[in-house]
């Protein structure tokens, strides 16, 4: 790569289909403070990705606020795979005491998601914690069934996150389930992220700092809202990754394990020393980017032009 250049576009495989996504792709961008990671997934438009900017240009040109941890806890996610997969994801996570259960997957059965939940009890004993991701896949009344059938399934849930869509229905859900509810989209694809708060629609809030605008931003949401956080990725590399490392170390409390282990999703990454996790726990710190690494995930022209573009007009409404 030679000398080290303001802004890079990458592109790596992922280990699994996750998101629906084979491949995760995005940008470097370097400031005074270091690397920062602009990675909006393209179903977000220009005006939603503009808080993904801000928490690049955070990154970037400011750094982020002293940690009052040395380690955060984390989960290991389980996409929608087989049940000896899910088991193996989970033996092999690094020690985490912690799954997050991807279910409801596309052109999947139901009784899928249960046999991956009993892999996953299995793997983890009866002391591991295991939290289920719908992706706000159901109405109201399948998420109060499946829920009761996964909650069997798992030996109990911690909690359940988006399981249903919008603040509305989360609020109808939590009045008909004993599993507790966190709230992602919910939160991260609104321009009201208090309202779960003022609708008693949640248990739990799920912050991650590219679609929330930095680690400033949730942290000011995080007081405001006086729920316990849950800090998770947006399937970053651990150049991004450790934004969502910075947040969660900076929390006054920490109650839950967090989702910031997804760097074993991806098959490259663009650090030398990846943000993975050790006793089921990923050190605060900063890993920087391997010119060498980022040299060999560099995104081909078309891509490369394909995220100009989207710089520029992002950059026109920040």
């Amino acid at each position: 790569m030679g000398a080290e250049p303001d802004v890079v576009v990458w592109d790596v495989p992922l280990r699994t289909r996750f998101r629906g996504l084979t491949r995760r792709d995005g940008v470097l961008v370097r400031g005074d403070a270091g690397w920062g990671e602009f990675s909006p997934f393209w179903d977000y438009d220009d005006a939603a990705a503009v808080r993904w900017w801000r928490a690049a240009r955070e990154a970037a040109d400011d750094g982020w606020p002293a940690p009052v941890r040395t380690h955060v806890p984390v989960n290991v996610t389980v996409p929608a795979v087989d049940p000896a997969h899910a088991h193996r994801i989970v033996t092999g996570s690094g020690g985490c005491r912690t799954a997050k259960v991807k279910v409801a997957e596309p052109g999947q059965p139901a009784g899928a998601d249960e046999a991956r939940l009993e892999a996953v009890r299995d793997a983890l004993g009866p002391d591991g914690a295991i939290r289920v991701d719908a992706n706000a896949a159901w109405d109201v009344d399948t998420a109060v069934t499946r829920l009761a059938a996964l909650d069997r399934a798992a030996g109990g849930l911690e909690y359940a996150e988006q399981p249903v869509p919008g603040v509305d229905d989360l609020a109808a859900l939590r009045r008909r389930t004993h599993v507790p509810l966190a709230a992602d989209e919910a939160v991260r694809r609104t321009d009201d992220p208090l309202a779960v708060v003022r609708r008693h629609a949640a248990d739990v809030i799920v912050l991650k700092v590219q679609p929330l605008g930095g680690v400033r931003a949730c942290l000011r949401l995080a007081e405001q809202a006086g729920l316990p956080v849950v800090v998770s990725s947006a399937l970053e590399t651990s150049v991004g990754l450790a934004a969502g490392l910075a947040l969660a170390g900076a929390l006054p409390e920490l109650p839950y394990a967090c989702g910031l282990a997804t760097a074993a999703l991806l098959a490259d990454d663009l650090v030398s020393d990846p943000l993975l996790p050790h006793d089921g726990a990923i050190e605060v710190r900063r890993p920087v980017p391997s010119l060498a690494l980022v040299d060999a995930a560099a995104a081909p022209p078309a891509l490369v032009a394909r995220w100009a573009g989207r710089l520029t007009a992002v950059r026109a409404r920040a």
